[in-house]
């Protein structure tokens, strides 16, 4: 196990590293510079004045180095300003004026991110803040979504071809079926919304007293959670990631049921349900727990539509947003955390499987 994990590390910094790397040469290419100089600098400036811009905050270099500068392995760019002061990459980082006193190498092994355009602010603090929202949207959306999914899956397959396996099985593909996007807009026509929907006749019958069921925006949620503001985008991603979990359990739960040792089991007299819980669920949820771990990168990234739909600045929105404002920094920021949490779950994701499956530990 020590030599597998080793192993997989390994590949997973190699990984990372490449990741990083087309990232940061798609996210540097001269178009997307000259629109971050026209969008820092003005969007009506000449083109010399984009290149006078590029060379003063050190965009003009070539790209190898630029990426060594932004992982810390290159020292930072340095350039002397007519006053005779110095400014540069990793000046930004010292109060003092002497040029000595700032550090020769501010990357990512140094930690330190750059800063946001969009924002104003030191990205580590923005991905941190951001970061932070989104695992609590993720957390909730993860306790709703696996038991119910298990639920589904497990209950449906246990007696493939009956009445509830066609049901439960129909909800999981309506459901994997509805983009977020789809079922967002319908939950806030129908939950969010003052003038149509559930709410209006909620209100003429005296039931609730505000103007809505349901808050369509969730950026109060930042604040204080509450069932109201916080229960439509938990369901929106709930909902179109259950189907798929639900669809996996089904079908490993219908092949352990057909085993041999099972049905040596039936006829030796055990109960049905100690059938299910003793000896078909642990080796039914062996593929849905692989797919559960992927569903956390799913969630991290796939919650922009969502995050942007209820107004929550989570990870997603702020992706959004750097990638609306050519917020280069930001960006790279992002992609280097989705990029550690896609490896990251996968490897947790493998050494489950291995002590989930004994063949597989044994071997």
């Amino acid at each position: 196990m020590v030599s597998f994990l080793l192993r997989r590390i390994g590949v997973m910094l190699v990984t990372a590293l490449c990741l990083t790397f087309i990232v940061f040469y798609l996210t540097n290419l001269p178009a997307k510079l000259d629109t971050l100089a026209k969008t820092q600098a003005g969007s009506r400036i000449s083109d010399a004045e984009v290149a006078s811009w590029l060379e003063r905050n050190g965009y003009n270099r070539p790209m190898l180095l630029r990426y060594g500068e932004w992982l810390g392995v290159a020292p930072g760019w340095t350039r002397e300003q007519a006053d005779g002061s110095v400014t540069g990459r990793c000046q930004q980082l010292t109060d003092s004026t002497e040029p000595e006193a700032a550090p020769t190498r501010c990357g990512l092994f140094q930690g330190y991110w750059g800063n946001s355009t969009r924002f104003r602010a030191p990205v580590s603090e923005v991905v941190g803040a951001r970061l932070g929202a989104t695992g609590l949207l993720m957390m909730w959306v993860l306790i709703v979504m696996v038991p119910m999914a298990l639920i589904v899956g497990v209950l449906a397959g246990m007696r493939e071809g009956s009445r509830t396996d066609r049901g439960l099985s129909t909800f999981a593909i309506a459901s994997t079926a509805t983009p977020e996007y789809v079922s967002g807009v319908v939950f806030i026509a129908l939950l969010a919304s003052s003038t149509i929907g559930l709410s209006p006749l909620l209100v003429s019958w005296g039931w609730i007293d505000g103007p809505v069921l349901f808050q369509g925006n969730a950026r109060s949620a930042l604040e204080k959670i509450t069932f109201w503001n916080f229960a439509l985008p938990v369901m929106t991603i709930a909902l179109y990631g259950m189907g798929y979990i639900a669809r996996i359990t089904r079908a490993s739960m219908t092949e352990v049921m057909t085993q041999q040792y099972i049905r040596t089991a039936r006829l030796k007299g055990v109960s049905f349900t100690n059938i299910v819980l003793r000896h078909a669920l642990r080796n039914a949820l062996i593929a849905p727990f692989t797919v559960i771990m992927l569903q956390i990168p799913w969630l991290l990234n796939g919650v922009v539509i969502v995050e942007v739909l209820f107004s929550y600045p989570g990870f997603g929105w702020t992706l959004f947003e750097a990638a609306a404002n050519n917020d280069i920094e930001l960006l790279l920021a992002a992609s280097v955390v989705a990029v550690l949490v896609v490896l990251v779950t996968q490897l947790i994701s493998d050494i489950g499987y291995v002590w989930l499956n004994p063949r597989i530990r044994i071997s």
